[in-house]
């Protein structure tokens, strides 16, 4: 891997814990790369973001004084050097060679001495290094300080393992799509490819593969015969008790997969409307759906507003028979997959959406018809966003009953952190 590279790659980095984008805005910088190179640059960003709290206390260690603001890029590039020769089986040669040339492409010619002196003494100091910085808290659990505390308090006897689970690598999941092909069959297709995959234990569609790889490249990707989605996202359309020739409201929609499931669960024979506040993300939607020939009608509004969206002929004197309601959320549930959220995520983020998501229920519940199925769901492990959010609606909704709770935690049969109430209205 080149110095260039590795400029690029320290420049994405700096962009998420610098300006705060995250890896979903990153990672496409990458797209034009040559495969090899595309791969190695998203599995350094990845893992660097991955072990932040870990790299950052080492180079704290090893700098006489913290650098200014304007020089993140330079610690960031610190950072992926101490990544890679910590957690990579690079040479060591190499990382110390192509890192310190890097300084270069960044065009900070004086950092060039400065990296090189801390990168060969992390090498001579590894095993002090090391020690001393793994008294700290968050490099112990890999988490920042903020969020150990409010997991101690949710889980106390499980927080620890919380942590552990959710800095371990997320396996590559596919949801086979019903519509073409059982998941038995997709299995012995990627089988004559030589591509090996387990059937999961929960999700009745899903499929776990030994080996991440570009998911491009797999049977049947442009004729739509799977999509990746974890196994713990794909139980929102098994949850909702589907039937053909329903009319379902997928609320927050995009980009789509679960929207896809609910289709295809059902024939592609439903109403479905797909909403999303974001114009940007429902045409990702789109394209998804249009890659697996699903057909469903996306509006761009606010669904805790339904008087600027529920209006006109196809929605008068109508209810809805399902509702899916997969708010916004902390998405701590998923730090394996999106190790950027560890890092970006504020303590004050919590209660501004703790009230979105209060909104959102209150404002959806009555669009549901009587005998009807709403899913509240998300990516957080936090209970204010999850069982809690729950009681404190049922206690306002007389006509709401609790059929299902289900809280997942990172790593339970190798899901991501999920969260769902199934609510029936009387």
């Amino acid at each position: 891997m080149s110095a260039a590279l590795r400029a690029r790659v320290a420049k994405g980095i700096t962009q998420v814990v610098s300006h705060g984008k995250s890896l979903s805005e990153v990672l496409p910088d990458f797209s034009h790369l040559e495969p090899k190179d595309r791969a190695l640059a998203r599995e350094l960003t990845i893992g660097t973001l991955r072990q932040y709290f870990q790299l950052k206390a080492i180079a704290a260690e090893l700098l006489e004084k913290p650098l200014k603001n304007k020089d993140d890029d330079v610690l960031c590039l610190i950072l992926l050097g101490l990544y890679q020769l910590f957690h990579t089986r690079i040479p060591d040669h190499a990382v110390l060679s192509e890192t310190v040339q890097a300084t270069l492409k960044i065009k900070k010619n004086w950092a060039k001495g400065l990296v090189n002196a801390l990168l060969r003494k992390a090498l001579r100091e590894s095993e002090q290094l090391l020690t001393r910085v793994s008294k700290f808290p968050e490099v112990a659990s890999n988490m920042p300080r903020w969020l150990i505390k409010r997991l101690k308090v949710d889980w106390p006897e499980s927080y620890q393992e919380i942590c552990l689970n959710s800095r371990q690598r997320a396996p590559l999941t596919l949801r086979v799509n019903s519509r073409h092909n059982s998941r038995e069959q997709y299995l012995l297709t990627l089988d004559e490819a030589l591509i090996s995959a387990t059937p999961h234990s929960l999700a009745s569609n899903a499929l776990l593969l030994d080996k991440s790889c570009d998911v491009t490249t797999l049977p049947g990707y442009l004729e739509g015969d799977f999509s990746v989605q974890d196994s713990a996202a794909q139980q929102a359309a098994e949850l909702l008790d589907l039937k053909q020739g329903q009319f379902i409201l997928d609320a927050c929609a995009a980009p789509g997969g679960k929207t896809a499931h609910i289709l295809e669960l059902s024939d592609n024979n439903s109403t479905v409307i797909a909403l999303d506040s974001s114009a940007k993300r429902l045409l990702r939607l789109d394209e998804n759906l249009a890659r697996l020939k699903l057909k469903a009608k996306s509006v761009v509004a606010d669904a805790s507003d339904p008087g600027s969206w529920f209006v006109g002929e196809e929605f008068e004197g109508k209810q809805f028979d399902r509702i899916l309601c997969d708010a916004p959320c902390s998405a701590l549930g998923i730090i394996r997959r999106h190790p950027d959220i560890a890092i970006l995520r504020r303590a004050t983020d919590i209660e501004p959406l703790n009230d979105i998501q209060q909104k959102l229920l209150d404002a959806l519940w009555p669009l549901l018809k009587s005998g009807g199925i709403m899913l509240y769901s998300t990516c957080s492990i936090l209970k204010s966003e999850n069982t809690e959010q729950i009681m404190s609606f049922l206690k306002r909704q007389t006509d709401a009953v609790l059929e299902k709770e289900w809280q997942i935690l990172p790593g339970d049969e190798q899901m991501d952190g999920f969260y769902y109430a199934k609510l029936k209205k009387l």
